[in-house]
């Protein structure tokens, strides 16, 4: 059953409070190291997944509200007794009622040319039925539900939680000690709980082993479609690895694959990698990965001034061929990726289609070489490896803005011609299937 195999990453009661949920997400995120094993693994991984991805939030009461003209700021205080702040033009802009909000699309339709973004308030108070109602200056009046109004709190606290909940941004860090979490493929399909559990471990760790499926074309699209729709690019909606005579791609051969991301010459990489194995090779090809983030967090450590190339120095990557339909790529990207926040977002690296046009000023040229060295270095060292061998219905599916990954040369012959089949989707559409799985195993608890 899937609770067997994905236990450290099901929902456990569900029932925390948003202040627990942000200390959660802040341990998720300060455990940089790689995944302890046996009993600690397991309580550590239940600890940080669905729980601190979820903000059900016991039915709120309010005790009192009351309008800070001189700060323009409503201030409601909770029965716990906590207290949160909103400002006027924030909740003027959110007026969830039917004139200013589309709630079958919740969907503002108050236009930003009509927001008032000085209004003041007339009454504030608590109705009856223990909402919040604010009656404007122009006599237009905004109700709001004591729920929706604390999880959308400022407070530093709450602003993580939400985030946390939304974008599930605690990462696990690991090395070559990872144990890959593993489900079964026809129970994903099936089964919300298990698709969901397999989505979270996705997010959480990066990558995901799925065993069950038929080793025969197709299957990589049969999972596409339990979370929307397939990513297409110049190798088609999905694509078949095998070894090519004139090959446009490093990996159509049976030679070795560095450590790598897919598609850096697209200046939108996709998210998520699908490689699903249909014949294994008579020798060799073994699967490698390397968590990029931890990986990158060594070398800030290690060297930071190679950490402050990779992160600021653009590099151009280049794909030319035909496959689709003919395709002449350029973009330009740093090896690794910071937020506005200065947190690890992406990386994105292929030694095949870096391009040789460098465009760096003549000083920088030994530098960016040496930082790039430094990195693939770290990347290569044995204990920060993870090596395994798909065999025939194993399917992988692991996060190409995190993970490099890589392949060992192989032989294959004609009585056994090693064939993976993969296919590309964009997070976007992934989170949005996580979320919606997320409510409707919610609702059925």
């Amino acid at each position: 059953m899937w609770m067997s195999k994905f236990a450290r990453f099901a929902p456990p009661a569900l029932q925390r409070s948003t202040s627990a949920m942000a200390c959660q997400a802040l341990r998720a995120r300060r455990t940089p190291g790689p995944l302890p094993s046996g009993r600690a693994a397991v309580q550590l991984r239940r600890q940080h997944t669905l729980g601190s991805a979820s903000l059900p939030l016991a039915r709120l009461s309010v005790r009192h509200v009351r309008a800070l003209d001189d700060k323009r700021l409503m201030e409601v205080e909770w029965e716990d007794g906590g207290q949160s702040l909103y400002p006027f033009t924030w909740l003027r802009d959110n007026c969830q009622c039917p004139q200013c909000t589309l709630q079958s699309a919740k969907a503002r339709k108050l236009l930003m040319s009509d927001l008032d973004i000085y209004t003041g308030v007339n009454v504030v108070e608590v109705t009856n039925d223990n909402k919040v109602s604010v009656v404007w200056t122009d006599q237009h009046n905004s109700v709001f539900d004591p729920d929706w109004l604390k999880k959308r709190c400022f407070s530093p606290a709450a602003r993580q939680a939400m985030q946390e909940e939304l974008f599930l941004n605690g990462r696990y860090y690991w090395d070559s000690t990872l144990r890959i979490p593993t489900a079964d493929f026809q129970e994903v399909l099936s089964d919300d709980k298990a698709a969901l559990a397999w989505l979270v471990a996705l997010r959480r760790v990066g990558i995901v082993y799925l065993r069950g499926a038929p080793a025969e074309r197709g299957q990589v699209a049969r999972l596409a479609e339990r979370i929307g729709y397939l990513r297409l690019t110049f190798y088609g909606h999905t694509w078949q690895v095998q070894d090519k005579y004139m090959a446009n791609n490093v990996a159509y051969t049976s030679g070795r694959l560095s450590h790598h991301t897919d598609y850096p010459a697209l200046h939108f990489a996709p998210g998520v990698q699908f490689l699903h194995c249909i014949n294994q090779a008579v020798e060799g090809g073994e699967s490698e990965v390397v968590d990029g983030f931890h990986m990158a967090e060594q070398l800030q450590r290690e060297d930071p001034e190679a950490f402050r190339v990779l992160t600021t120095l653009q590099v151009d990557f280049t794909d030319t061929g035909t496959d689709y339909c003919d395709f002449m790529l350029q973009s330009k990207k740093c090896i690794i990726d910071l937020d506005p926040k200065g947190r690890l977002a992406r990386i994105n690296y292929n030694n095949a289609t870096r391009d040789s046009v460098l465009d760096v000023a003549l000083h920088e040229v030994q530098p960016f070489y040496r930082a790039l060295k430094a990195y693939v270095d770290v990347m290569n060292r044995p204990e920060n490896v993870v090596t395994y061998k798909m065999e025939p219905g194993d399917l992988v599916t692991f996060d190409n803005w995190r993970l490099l990954h890589g392949r060992r040369s192989y032989v294959s012959g004609p009585e056994r011609l090693r064939h993976l089949e993969g296919a590309y989707l964009d997070w976007d559409e992934v989170m949005s299937r996580l979320r919606i799985l997320r409510h409707s195993v919610q609702e059925d608890m």
